[in-house]
């Protein structure tokens, strides 16, 4: 069953990933994804919004995975969502 996380339950959440895979805070920003979602969610499809923040994540660990490259990939994929037009 799914369960809904209150705002503070998705800090420990997060928290969790980062102990569990060696993550810093700069590699999960949680503002960033979860805006990222967000305008894919409201440019494209709800649907859309979780694979999107996959893609995003893998462009920029192929780009070597610093802070700017995460944001510099969630950037451009908010950016083409803004643009999308449906067809």
């Amino acid at each position: 069953m799914s369960q809904h996380l209150p705002p503070e339950a998705l800090d420990e959440w997060a928290d969790a990933l980062r102990e569990r895979f060696g993550l810093s805070e700069d590699d999960v920003p949680i503002a960033l994804i979860l805006n990222l979602a967000k305008d894919v969610a409201d440019g494209v499809a709800r649907p859309a919004a979780p694979f999107s923040a996959f893609v995003a994540g893998l462009v920029a660990g192929r780009a070597g995975g610093s802070a700017d490259d995460i944001r510099d990939a969630t950037s451009a994929v908010s950016e083409l969502a803004s643009t999308w037009k449906t067809p």
